[in-house]
């Protein structure tokens, strides 16, 4: 069993502390929560009491945030929200289907996933879905989730993984930053802003020594810590791209990205459903499963 610490506050604690921070004022904070004015007075003192600090100054008749209740609102937000979240979901389970609830890498959902699964959905119409992004490796045991879709190499020891599609980058650019139908060598991609990947800084060191370049120090251009980021950054033409073609190729139909090399960069893992091997038998997570390995074939 789990104890809440004295010094723990309580959910009605937080949202009194959250709505009087944004409100400024406890009578309006009050109303909103539809409480009376003693008892949200009752928790900010009971709060600041408690933790032996003074989250609000009082300045005629409007409350301002100290530093210490500045930065517990902001935490208290994402508390709230994620409660709020976990309740929906709970709710879900009350409308007579199941849930599924998945774990995925948010590039790979907003440009691969997300647009195929009203296929899925259509297949099995009792389902819902519950998606939520996931750029760590994934711990079933201390989570809601179903399984994950990931690059391979993120999956825990205790999971199964059923590869996917293989990661193949292509080297791409907005026409308005690269002529359409300009293709440029190795050379001169150096001469341009090459847009980076923080979490994978090494691809495009990877990219150039399949050419027989020298490894780059440091290159020229932004830097963006997800791909989703990256590939927003090619459309607006900040620079050049090092993408997996499944995440530009809605991009690339469009005309809102285009090759400008003729090379690609083999990734050294696949993207893959992972399954905790712990976990019961789950007959709509079975039927996900087929459904997401021919859509892979497929696509």
């Amino acid at each position: 069993m789990v104890y809440r610490p004295s010094y723990t506050p309580s959910v009605q604690e937080l949202r009194a502390l959250v709505f009087c921070g944004d409100l400024g004022s406890v009578s309006r904070a009050a109303q909103e929560l539809n409480l009376t004015q003693s008892a949200v007075s009752r928790s900010i003192r009971a709060l600041e009491d408690r933790l032996g600090v003074k989250l609000f100054h009082r300045v005629r008749k409007r409350l301002l945030l100290s530093d210490a209740g500045r930065a517990m609102v902001h935490d208290s937000r994402e508390i709230l929200e994620a409660l709020d979240r976990s309740a929906k979901m709970a709710m879900a389970f009350s409308e007579g289907g199941d849930v599924l609830r998945l774990a995925v890498l948010p590039t790979f959902a907003a440009t691969w996933l997300i647009p195929r699964l009203p296929e899925f959905l259509k297949m099995h119409p009792d389902v819902s879905i519950d998606l939520a992004s996931a750029l760590h490796p994934v711990d079933f045991d201390r989570s809601p989730f179903d399984a994950a879709i990931q690059r391979a190499v993120m999956a825990r020891s205790d999971t199964d993984v059923f590869p996917l599609l293989d990661e193949s980058l292509i080297v791409v650019a907005a026409p308005s930053f690269i002529a359409r139908g300009q293709t440029l060598s190795s050379e001169e991609l150096l001469s341009y802003p090459l847009i980076q990947l923080t979490t994978r800084s090494e691809l495009w060191n990877e990219w150039f020594s399949q050419t027989g370049t020298t490894p780059i120090k440091r290159f020229q251009g932004p830097q963006m810590q997800h791909f989703d980021m990256v590939l927003s950054a090619a459309e607006a033409g900040l620079g050049i791209a090092l993408l997996p073609e499944i995440f530009a190729e809605q991009a690339i139909m469009s005309g809102s990205l285009h090759k400008v090399s003729l090379k690609t960069l083999s990734g050294p893992t696949p993207y893959a459903l992972i399954r905790p091997r712990s976990r019961e038998v789950n007959a709509t997570m079975d039927a996900f499963e087929a459904w997401v390995h021919s859509a892979a074939r497929h696509s």
